[in-house]
């Protein structure tokens, strides 16, 4: 029976002991029955009791809960973001492949198709995600094997369209949906193949959770599994229980999030020292009506561009007291970061212009602070003295 993802997050992801607090299995092994026993595990896909490598009971139930928020057959959690995305690429990629990638994703996220990926051979197109029809006429047949989208994108919040990634056949689409988080929108519905998440963001949502997943059909999860035993990127059982832990308040602190983002990117689009404010509910977001229609709500990031460049946000940053300067977003607390010197430092200057990652540009991760407050002092910090 389909629950509403608020209910969702309650249950989801308990296994049949009938304590409300998920068990923590801190083992790295399990001791088996002989040498019988210890081949069937070592050949069963996911053995729960055999090498914390292979699976861990409380990552599977971390995992049992993002494939039923995500409304996938499975899922599958690394130890990061990062290391879900490089598992998915080195799972589905060989030498000679092919990704098309739109030109606006995490820094962390170019820097590892522009290196490794380059290194070992796999060739990348990126597109820009804005256009109509550009993914599908980058596609080179029979060579493509990824379709690698992020919606929203980090740091500006451009939006990709998810019903034209689902269309796309050939090789595999995947969305990067970390700033949305299941609760705003689900690729999956749409036909997407692969969603994945850095859930050390807003899903783990205490800023003490490194975690990454990808759900989808369970084949596709079951061959990811393949490789990521061999890649290594094991979740940790610590982390997955924090990771549940988040998901069981996840809509309630993205409804007052997501409200309190709206009423603050108001307030800044309205500062004289702010030259433009982007957030996917704003009206005046370029892509605000398609924004509207696959998220439910705009999520808790705030992307703007502040008159004066790097000197004016290093002033800017200083005078800060509530809000913190951290790199990360999701979490309870509000935090501001400069891409420029943060998340996309090192990244080439072409890249940076097509993705509009400027000197002046900044991104407000809204917390659970009362709105007013954060908006005096942003206010207040903005102001030239």
């Amino acid at each position: 029976m389909a629950h509403d993802p608020d209910t969702s997050a309650i249950t989801a992801g308990r296994d049949d002991s009938q304590s409300l607090a998920t068990p923590l299995w801190a083992a790295t092994v399990w001791a088996s029955d002989g040498l019988d026993d210890t081949a069937d595990r070592a050949t069963s896909l996911r053995a729960s009791a055999y090498y914390g490598r292979y699976a861990n009971p409380t990552v599977s139930q971390f995992e049992k809960a993002i494939a039923e928020l995500e409304g996938a057959e499975s899922a599958m959690a690394f130890a990061s973001g990062m290391g879900a995305i490089a598992s998915v690429v080195l799972a589905f990629c060989n030498s000679g492949s092919h990704i098309v990638a739109q030109n606006t994703l995490y820094g962390g996220t170019l820097a590892f198709l522009e290196g490794p990926g380059r290194r070992l051979g796999i060739d990348v197109t990126y597109v820009d995600p804005s256009q109509s029809g550009a993914f599908s006429a980058a596609v080179q047949p029979g060579r493509t094997m990824l379709i690698l989208a992020e919606t929203p994108s980090n740091p500006r919040l451009s939006i990709s369209n998810l019903v034209e990634l689902g269309a796309i056949k050939g090789p595999f689409t995947v969305v990067d949906s970390t700033l949305a988080t299941p609760i705003t929108q689900r690729p999956l519905d749409y036909g997407v193949d692969l969603v994945l998440h850095s859930a050390t963001k807003g899903i783990g949502g205490h800023n003490d959770a490194m975690l990454g997943v990808v759900a989808g059909e369970k084949d596709l999860i079951d061959a990811l599994w393949l490789y990521g035993v061999l890649h290594g990127a094991t979740a940790s059982p610590y982390d997955a229980l924090n990771g549940l832990r988040g998901i069981r308040t996840l809509p309630v602190r993205l409804r007052q999030q997501s409200s309190s983002a709206l009423k603050i990117a108001n307030a800044l689009q309205e500062h004289q020292e702010v030259s433009c404010v982007m957030y996917p509910h704003l009206s005046s977001h370029p892509q605000y009506t398609l924004a509207k229609e696959q998220m439910s709500n705009g999520g808790s990031l705030i992307a703007c561009e502040i008159r004066g460049g790097v000197e004016a946000v290093r002033q800017m940053f200083t005078r800060l007291e509530i809000i913190n300067c951290a790199t990360s977003f999701g979490g309870t607390e509000t935090l501001v970061c400069h891409p420029l010197t943060s998340t996309h430092v090192g990244l080439p200057t072409e890249m940076l212009t097509a993705m509009g990652v400027t000197d002046g540009l900044i991104r407000l991760s809204i917390g659970l602070e009362h709105p007013d407050d954060i908006i005096a002092e942003l206010t207040a910090a903005l102001s030239p003295r």
